[in-house]
């Protein structure tokens, strides 16, 4: 028995997928055998909105066949909602009718591994020429990459960031706020946690420090918050990053894509309110989830697409950002070529999260006991750990100390707790003007240097550093 027939699919490569074809039978035979395919396929096939996202395209990335690329968009969808959900979540003015979140999703050959690169929407962007509805020709100009939906839909935001990646992209997806809030909901809410309290009055988000169970509303809340720190749009994408770490979590931990009626409950919620190309069906998404079957949160890996800061301003435009283009190139040859984004450290899952990253804090190691090396090798251990040593390991004033002392300026006070935490038990002593480095003092007590790692490994200025998604997800 076969799966019910798809819309015809755009041109889009001269060699057919015959592996995911094969899948995609694979998967309809398997549900069937429950009871449940037909009937799941064809609801699902039937509740698809479909867009045109690669019609008229011309001078595209060759297609390598290895592995398979989305481009997921989140929209403005703010004049879908309802006034309550408008008032409640802080989604007033009126709707820009353009990219609020832009990802290339590119899941691997073997189906064993997800990578999701971040496009600042503030990215600056060489939008191609195109030709208006109206058969007025447009010429190629600069524009924030966020603005080429506005300008053309769908199909121009293909071409834009094909063109700026030189990544052949095989589906589309879009997702606006209401079907986001939809999807989380369908879930079971989504957990999230924070060393630190996030507090943004424009969108309403209000989260202490701690761990969180988020419904679709609250998601929508965090995700969207920008006005946290000094990160803004690139501190608002790594939250985004972590977000999709515990979308996941969730759906991979809760036995989902083993389970045909909750696979397909999630499914039509997701295809119900998402819009797709015309070449991505239901039984695409029916095989994609039965090969990802062993996926876990390890599987995936994040980045952002690394950018030069400060922001270059330009006329008309305001302030933009700038791809590195080396980095960003290197960056995207490795998508093309299927290869692996992020260096997989085992030993990291069970490092315990702070808030400012250990490469921040700088610290000195001093021996209080008659134990010969002991600062030595624990200054080497924090270094292993990223923290940024300074100085020479030395002797104390006195080798009796019985408990392991940290001396710090009190405007660290955020630094020293990641410090804390790498030295369980430390006790912490202020002291006024002591400057940037701080001064551990080894006791008796001391046993060993704990693992730690930033909440936000990526902090760093334009950084491009990939991530997996157990290294952002809450432990």
């Amino acid at each position: 028995m076969s799966a019910p027939a798809r819309p015809p699919r755009p041109r889009q490569s001269s060699r057919p997928r015959w592996g995911l074809r094969i899948a995609t039978g694979v998967a309809a035979l398997v549900l069937l055998a429950a009871g449940v395919g037909h009937l799941l396929v064809a609801e699902l096939e039937s509740g698809i909105h479909r867009v045109d996202a690669f019609g008229g395209l011309d001078d595209r990335p060759v297609d390598s066949d290895r592995g398979v690329n989305f481009l997921l968009v989140g929209t403005d969808g703010r004049d879908k909602i309802t006034r309550a959900q408008k008032r409640r979540y802080r989604l007033g003015g009126a709707p820009c009718h353009c990219t609020d979140t832009m990802m290339l999703v590119h899941l691997s050959a073997d189906r064993d591994r997800a990578s999701v690169v971040s496009l600042p929407r503030d990215s600056y962007a060489r939008i191609p020429a195109y030709t208006t509805p109206s058969g007025r020709v447009r010429p190629a100009h600069p524009q924030k990459l966020n603005a080429a939906y506005a300008e053309g839909g769908p199909s121009l935001t293909v071409r834009t960031v094909e063109h700026m990646t030189r990544v052949h992209i095989d589906h589309y997806l879009e997702v606006d706020f209401t079907s986001f809030m939809k999807t989380v909901d369908v879930v079971g809410g989504v957990t999230v946690c924070t060393t630190r309290p996030l507090k943004d009055r424009y969108t309403g988000l209000n989260l202490p420090a701690g761990t969180h169970a988020l419904d679709g509303g609250q998601a929508l809340q965090y995700v969207r918050s920008r006005h946290l720190d000094g990160a803004a749009d690139l501190g608002r994408i790594r939250r985004q990053q972590r977000f999709l770490a515990a979308v996941i979590h969730q759906v991979t931990g809760s036995g989902t894509l083993l389970n045909p009626v909750k696979f397909g409950r999630v499914a039509a919620t997701l295809l119900g309110s998402v819009r797709a190309d015309r070449g991505f069906g239901a039984a695409d998404m029916v095989a994609l989830g039965q090969a990802m079957r062993g996926f876990t949160v390890e599987s995936s890996e994040f980045v952002s697409v690394p950018v030069r800061l400060p922001g270059t301003p330009v006329k008309g435009l305001g302030s933009t950002l700038r791809w590195d283009r080396v980095r960003a190139a290197r960056l995207f040859r490795a998508l093309r070529q299927d290869r692996p984004l992020a260096v997989r450290r085992p030993e990291r899952l069970r490092a315990t999260l702070v808030d400012v990253p250990p490469s921040q804090v700088r610290v000195q190691v001093f021996n209080g006991t008659h134990t010969t090396g002991l600062a030595r090798r624990t200054q080497r251990a924090l270094r292993a750990g990223g923290f940024a040593t300074v100085g020479a390991p030395a002797d104390a004033a006195s080798q009796g100390v019985r408990h392991t002392l940290i001396e710090y300026d009190p405007i660290w006070n955020r630094s020293v707790r990641s410090l804390a935490a790498a030295l369980p038990g430390a006790r912490l002593k202020p002291v006024a003007r002591q400057g940037s480095v701080m001064r551990v003092t080894l006791g008796t007590d001391f046993r060993a240097v704990h693992p730690v790692r930033a909440e936000d490994p990526t902090a760093e200025r334009g950084a491009a550093k990939a991530v997996t998604g157990a290294e952002v997800a809450c432990p």
